[in-house]
């Protein structure tokens, strides 16, 4: 007996210990993702560093998803202190993935957040406004309310962006309303001050300053806000302090311009200092002060550079170039136009990158879908062969079945061959349109500019304004004789970019039916007709419809894909107007595809364009 109990006691001293090391473990992993986070909020990319180094060897330890989910997270908040959005984003991506597998919501709302912060970081505003409402459909269910606030926040940033006042107004009054449900107190003190202070600047934007002095003095008056939120203090005193002086009334601008600089630099916030100092330049500039003036447009320019914030860098050099003289205001002026070209070159990559990214998720999962459903299928098929004892009677059907197949398969395949030989010519034709665009743009065009800057440099300006304006339609005429391309951007993304690149609040775009189709099965001859088409059908509404409002309907019926495009323009008379250059090549470009081209249009009505092709060879 007395064996027994020492047995006992020596089997609940091994359980007590292996829940003490599973504790250990745990509180452990628990400190090393609170480190991680707290170097990250304190901007500190080596202690980020150093978290995810020991998230991947616990990993490579215990197999644990969530802790893999949390690997790729920290690496994302590496890189984005690093100021690398691409690969932060693409890490982002594949935590979100992980915590999809493991149906973990949270960390899937939380990370889409995340994606669509980055994505307004670099203007792809189209693309943050889709992951903040994929984030909602996850969020809102668990009324994560705390992340909600900050995902509508972020949609009425975007809406603000994209010229739609009226929709950004109602994403911060929803903002408000989920906030007063938040029962950390000072999180929804903070938020609330966030959202005022957009609020204000969307009037400010807008150039209605008295109604943004209402909002930013509203968030002002705050109790204690200067002792318990200096940031968020300095913040709307600033923009308080714009609005004034951009209504003239400049009595007490410059002592607050002064109090945001000294708090931003008490609290080391080195980010925001350039618009500071760019407030400043502007504010003695017009006091005509321009020796002080361009000294601190000199500081603005260094904190930006310091911060990697190329949106006031630009603004500091564009004061720059204004306050100086000779070669020195040339200098600035060019690094502004080299800055600002490539700014626009890496926007649209990281735009491609990002859809690109996105793409793959969508169409991983799509597969693994695929997968499982092929799976279940391939069971069915097995059980019903089983059941299938008899099938002797059928030889005689199927013999006749197979004959029929042969003679519709032989006929299929002349059919597809000459079809593909109408793309393979279609194909060399896009081959010439690329050489002579590339030749246009990289010879024609670059002979123009050395012989424009020579103009220029003879003080010869009318003659350079003029070779100005033929080097711009040469490299026009390049980009219309420019094909695309699907293999790196896929077909849907191109749309996409195609649509913000005409979208505005005077000319809206709205576009159904794309998503829907799994454009992996259509030939790329026919996207590239579609897209061709479709860009035509834009700018020709632009160029003479006046409209307003275009809908572009994408839709597949019987292997056919039919693109339908219509607007709210003035319309014409079908019977009467002939067709332009641009509709008879894209008339010729659906014929060589075996496709149809039909337009509807009357005066006064606008008009329908419907475009039918084959989906595929």
């Amino acid at each position: 007996m007395r064996y027994l109990f020492l047995y006992f006691l020596l089997f609940v001293s091994f359980v007590y210990s292996q829940e003490h090391i599973k504790d250990s473990m745990v509180t452990s992993n628990e400190e090393i993702i609170d480190y991680g986070l707290n170097a990250y909020f304190d901007g500190n990319s080596k202690g980020v560093l150093e978290s995810t180094k020991k998230l991947n060897t616990i990993f490579a330890k215990q197999k644990d998803s969530l802790i893999l989910a949390k690997f790729y997270q920290y690496k994302a908040m590496y890189y984005e202190l690093e100021y690398k959005s691409d690969s932060s984003f693409y890490f982002y991506d594949q935590s979100k993935n992980i915590s999809k597998q493991i149906n973990d919501s949270l960390e899937v709302g939380r990370r889409l957040l995340s994606m669509a912060n980055i994505q307004r970081s670099v203007n792809d505003f189209l693309g943050s406004e889709i992951s903040s409402i994929e984030a909602l459909q996850y969020l809102e269910p668990l009324k994560s309310n705390k992340y909600i606030v900050n995902l509508y926040n972020n949609l009425g940033l975007v809406s603000v962006d994209l010229g739609q006042q009226k929709q950004a107004l109602e994403y911060y009054n929803k903002a408000i309303e989920v906030n007063t449900l938040i029962k950390d107190f000072r999180r929804k003190e903070r938020a609330y001050l966030h959202i005022i202070n957009n609020i204000g600047l969307l009037y400010q934007t807008h150039k209605n300053h008295q109604k943004a002095i209402g909002y930013f003095k509203q968030g002002l008056q705050f109790d204690s806000i200067r002792d318990k939120y200096p940031l968020h203090y300095s913040l709307l005193l600033e923009n308080l302090a714009a609005s004034n002086f951009l209504l003239k009334k400049k009595t007490n601008v410059l002592n607050q311009y002064n109090e945001v600089l000294e708090i931003r630099k008490k609290h080391k916030e080195e980010v925001d200092l350039p618009i500071t100092y760019i407030n400043l330049t502007d504010y003695h500039i017009e006091r005509k002060e321009f020796n002080v003036a361009k000294n601190y447009a000199n500081e603005a320019l260094n904190y930006a550079n310091k911060t990697h914030n190329n949106k006031y860098c630009l603004e500091a050099l564009r004061r720059l170039s204004n306050l100086s003289t000779g070669n020195q205001s040339k200098a600035y002026l060019e690094e502004y136009i080299q800055l600002n070209d490539s700014l626009f070159q890496q926007e649209r990559q990281l735009k491609n990158q990002f859809a690109k990214i996105r793409y793959e998720t969508d169409k991983t999962e799509k597969e693994n879908e695929d997968l499982k459903i092929e799976n279940e299928k391939t069971i069915a098929e097995a059980e019903l062969q089983k059941q299938r004892a008899t099938i002797g009677l059928l030889l005689s059907g199927i013999s006749i079945m197979f004959l029929l197949s042969s003679i519709s398969f032989f006929r299929f395949r002349r059919k597809k061959l000459l079809f593909q030989s109408q793309l393979q010519k279609i194909e060399a034709r896009e081959q010439e349109r690329r050489q002579i665009a590339k030749s246009l743009h990289d010879e024609v065009a670059g002979d123009l500019r050395l012989l424009h800057r020579k103009l220029e440099k003879s003080f010869l300006l009318e003659e350079a304004q003029k070779l100005e304006l033929v080097k711009d339609n040469v490299r026009n005429l390049s980009h219309q004789l420019s094909s695309v391309s699907f293999e790196d951007v896929p077909f849907r993304d191109q749309i996409l970019n195609l649509v913000s690149d005409y979208f505005s609040p005077d000319f809206i775009i709205k576009v159904n039916g794309l998503k829907e189709i799994d454009w992996s099965e259509a030939n790329k001859s026919i996207k590239r007709l579609l897209y061709l088409s479709l860009r035509e059908c834009i700018q020709n509404c632009q160029k003479y419809a006046e409209a307003s409002k275009m809908t572009i309907n994408f839709s597949i019926h019987k292997k056919s894909v039919f693109l339908d495009v219509a607007d709210n323009g003035k319309g014409f008379d079908t019977a009467t107007q002939k067709k332009g250059i641009g509709l008879l090549n894209l008339q010729e470009r659906v014929q060589d595809l075996n496709g149809t081209l039909t337009i509807e249009s009357e005066v006064g009505k606008g008009t329908k364009i419907i475009i039918q092709t084959p989906l595929n060879a």
